[in-house]
């Protein structure tokens, strides 16, 4: 059965993309996948200032793809959309296959060819 998507649903799932879209936000959602931590502790793992990170929580936390909690003084952060760990497997997955062939394919094309005789290049003539 194949859904059909209205534009409108489309463009909702093109903002979630552009969201993933930035390296700074997946450092921060592959340390909240995890498990939960605080600001601090994200802006560490993820070698941020702690500004930054805040800046960045607050796109996740918009497109509602972590939550915040409060304990004591801190802001604890986790991720709130069960759909986004099998997406990030799915896409790391493929990106490593594809790197993977792509290597392959590198290394056969540059290794000599059996009982092929290395050549000294022309020199250039004026």
């Amino acid at each position: 059965m194949k859904t059909t998507l209205s534009d409108h649903l489309l463009e909702r799932i093109a903002e979630r993309f552009r969201v993933l879209g930035e390296p700074a936000r997946l450092r921060i959602l592959r340390r909240l996948l995890a498990g939960e931590c605080t600001v601090g502790e994200l802006a560490q793992e993820a070698d941020l200032s702690q500004a930054n990170t805040s800046k960045h929580l607050a796109v996740l936390l918009a497109a509602r793809l972590v939550e915040r909690r409060s304990e004591g003084n801190s802001a604890i952060y986790r991720v709130n959309d069960p759909t986004l760990a099998p997406l990030c497997q799915l896409m790391c997955d493929g990106f490593a296959a594809r790197l993977e062939a792509e290597a392959r394919a590198i290394g056969a094309s540059i290794e000599p060819a059996r009982g092929a005789v290395a050549r000294r290049p022309r020199r250039a003539t004026s």
